[in-house]
């Protein structure tokens, strides 16, 4: 069941969005956008291709958890029990040790937000999304704000559109390097809730950002849901890497939608980890839209009993000389299935582009699933496009020389499956890195 703070938001209707909308005295424009989201949504099917999503009854999800808790800039302000949740996740230790700034959300409000000074005093905006709302910057998030993913995009799109809560928003001025990384965490705490955060991203021309996200939840016996949204602006020669940890616990429908648009020169890269979740539909879209443009994404998922990771990456090329690098790993276990798509699009006006695919997936046991379903669409007769996709299982030669290391078969195991992941969690910082492990380190133990 939904908790007391979550009840009267049960199921989807204009009340409920009214109330939210009043709720966070939005502006009327803002308001209008989310009936506008809710117009859309009773309209848009589910999706035809993927998981089976039959276990997921939205007339029975939470659209907003109350917050127990106003937003403060002090961890020690912040709610105790809440302030635990987080310690015991590592986030103090994290912002003192290397970040820019932390935002903290549980459930469908941030309780804690704040950036150095000195990143602040370079220009650099770091606010929650709300707050920037009724900021400075109100203009500037209207202007972006669902641009990039239309409420029409597809039916949990237009739902987060309806009843979006929390989120961060991040300016980064022109030819501004932003020395640490900025990190945003969000604990989903509440069953038989949804949690809609929307993060928004401005790296403005020859400006340098790397954004960390991490994600978790305990486990109950009801389904909960993820439908986030995050969109990313790369200005004209910046930088962005986004970096995501997700965690899920196993009664998740993690249903995400993450998007980039890349000016001339621009680059971004996504680095993705994803566990847990009963199940993931994740396709993280780059639209490369100018001159040189680039995009590299590095992923790893890992697919245990009972969960079915659908994940993949998208790409648009729309101007010359622009360039892609995928680079995808999967691990299934336990009848765990793993799905990865990739979609590249070259236009006719995309000459001498150049896109490339590696999807390697590795099997632990006989009775998993692993696909790779790539598409393209090459309208460009001046461009250099490839793809390569394997599937292997652990040797018993490479578990046998382990184990005449002196490593048990248990341990043999685990070590050539972080060694598999090791090209995505070198892309982390360290602490992030380590949790990664961590988690394959856990996903190895279940069931074994």
């Amino acid at each position: 069941m939904a908790s007391k703070r979550s009840e009267q938001y049960r199921g989807l209707s204009r009340q409920i969005v009214e109330q939210i909308s009043q709720r966070k005295k939005e502006p009327t424009w803002m308001r209008e956008l989310r009936f506008a989201g809710l117009e859309q949504y009773e309209k848009l099917s589910m999706p035809k291709f993927g998981p089976d999503l039959s276990g997921l009854k939205l007339e029975n999800i939470a659209s907003y958890v109350e917050a127990s808790s106003a937003m403060v800039d002090d961890w020690a302000k912040v709610p105790a029990e809440i302030r635990r949740s987080f310690e015991e996740l590592g986030i103090p230790e994290a912002e003192r040790a290397g970040l820019a700034g932390v935002g903290a959300q549980y459930d469908s409000g941030l309780v804690y937000h704040n950036i150095r000074r000195s990143v602040a005093e370079q220009g650099v905006v770091y606010l929650g999304l709300e707050e920037a709302l009724h900021s400075e910057y109100a203009d500037m998030v209207r202007k972006h704000f669902m641009q990039l993913v239309p409420i029409d995009d597809h039916k949990f799109a237009a739902l987060h559109a309806a009843v979006w809560s929390g989120g961060s928003f991040v300016y980064v001025p022109p030819r501004t390097s932003v020395e640490f990384p900025l990190q945003s965490y969000y604990r989903f705490n509440a069953p038989g809730a949804g949690q809609f955060e929307h993060t928004l991203i401005i790296v403005d021309e020859g400006a340098d950002l790397h954004f960390i996200e991490g994600c978790s939840a305990p486990r109950y016996n009801v389904a909960n849901l993820h439908a986030g949204c995050v969109e990313v602006f790369v200005g004209k020669n910046a930088r962005m890497k986004y970096s995501t940890v997700e965690s899920w616990s196993k009664n998740m429908y993690n249903l995400n939608t993450k998007r980039a648009t890349v000016a001339e020169g621009g680059k971004i890269e996504w680095v993705t980890g994803s566990f847990g979740s009963h199940v993931s539909m994740l396709y993280p879209m780059t639209i490369l839209a100018g001159r040189g443009a680039s995009m590299e994404y590095t992923g790893v998922s890992f697919a245990g009993k009972d969960q079915f990771l659908d994940t993949g990456v998208k790409v648009e090329h729309l101007a010359p000389d622009t360039r892609s690098m995928i680079s995808a790993k999967s691990l299934a276990k336990d009848r765990g299935e793993n799905v990865f798509r990739s979609v590249v699009k070259i236009t006719s006006d995309a000459k001498r582009c150049r896109s490339f695919t590696d999807c390697q997936s590795l099997m632990l046991d006989s009775g998993s699933v692993s696909n790779t379903i790539p598409y393209f669409d090459i309208q460009s007769d001046d461009a250099e496009v490839s793809h390569e996709a394997n599937v292997g299982k652990i040797s018993r030669q490479e578990i046998a020389y382990l184990m005449s290391r002196g490593l048990s078969e248990d341990a043999a195991r685990a070590l050539i499956v972080r060694g598999f992941a090791n090209d995505i969690s070198k892309e982390l910082p360290f602490e992030y890195a380590a949790e990664m492990n961590n988690l394959i380190k856990l996903e190895m133990a279940e069931n074994m």
